[in-house]
């Protein structure tokens, strides 16, 4: 619920301080969150595939380049 915010309505606002103030967010938390995240694995982007974290190496690093589940199915080397 902190970062992504899903269920936040489901905590009262006592709840959430209560949360913000053993753990504050900070200035600029959301921005901050992200890079944190793409320094934890920009130099391994490989790993990324398949998960939410390529959604942070494209905002980014614009020459990273997704790679495609159904492109990698389609031109594997299996006839069938």
């Amino acid at each position: 619920m902190d970062v992504l915010g899903i269920d936040y309505d489901r905590f009262s606002d006592a709840q959430r301080a209560a949360v913000v103030a053993a753990h504050p967010r900070g200035n600029h938390f959301k921005e901050e969150i992200i890079k944190a995240f793409n320094e934890g694995f920009k130099h391994k982007p490989e790993t990324t595939f398949g998960t939410v974290n390529d959604d942070v190496l494209v905002l980014h690093d614009p020459s990273f380049k997704r790679m495609n589940f159904c492109s990698i199915i389609l031109n594997s080397a299996w006839k069938e």
